[in-house]
């Protein structure tokens, strides 16, 4: 049996490793986490930039990667402490994004302002008790390369978008929507859809 496995099948020892990466009652790791174990665990590929005031809450029990040439912005919060965090190659998230795990981003993609993705709901079940004791599920989020996603959306966890879409700003994502498409609204629902054979756009 491997580290990994003998902390999981023992309680008491997954919650003395879990105090000492994470600060009690919150999301954030503690300091030593941030300098000495993210930095060689975690892949950053070459030119890629996390602007000093983002917020990462990463964590070594899932994977973080950011791409090459990508950017992280300021303000920006990415958690990873619940699924994994992808950014692949050329990404540019913008200011004041908020991308918790897990979620994939691929190539050549831009993230406006203000986005939220998540891939993490809080479970609700006994009325008689608080949502935040009640645990939490994971749906992954997928985001096809070369796709635009405007200021001030928000993506629901189990959501794919396909590649070289664009989410108009303000719009909330909670179904999948399909390559080479434009969707708008709360919910987002495709108004044009890109025609190979025609090579033009056509209105849904």
């Amino acid at each position: 049996m491997g580290l990994k496995e003998k902390i999981k099948s023992n309680e008491q020892l997954k919650k003395m490793v879990h105090w000492s990466i994470l600060i009690p009652k919150q999301t954030r790791p503690r300091l030593w986490i941030k300098w000495f174990v993210n930095p060689f665990y975690h892949k950053k590929g070459k030119g890629a930039r996390i602007r000093p005031r983002t917020r990462l809450d990463v964590v070594p029990w899932n994977k973080f990667e950011l791409g090459e040439d990508s950017t992280i912005e300021d303000f920006s919060a990415i958690n990873n402490g619940v699924g994994p965090v992808i950014i692949g190659d050329r990404t540019k998230i913008g200011l004041s994004n908020t991308i918790i795990g897990p979620v994939t981003i691929g190539n050549d993609i831009r993230l406006a302002q203000n986005i939220t993705l998540s891939g993490l709901n809080h479970n609700y079940e006994d009325v008689n008790l608080p949502i935040h004791v009640q645990g939490v599920s994971t749906a992954p989020i997928t985001i096809g390369n070369g796709t635009w996603i405007g200021a001030n959306v928000v993506v629901l966890a189990g959501v794919t978008i396909g590649k070289n879409c664009v989410i108009a700003a303000g719009s909330v994502v909670t179904k999948d929507i399909e390559s080479y498409a434009v969707a708008v609204g709360n919910p987002a629902r495709v108004l044009k859809k890109y025609n190979h054979e025609t090579q033009a756009w056509e209105k849904v």
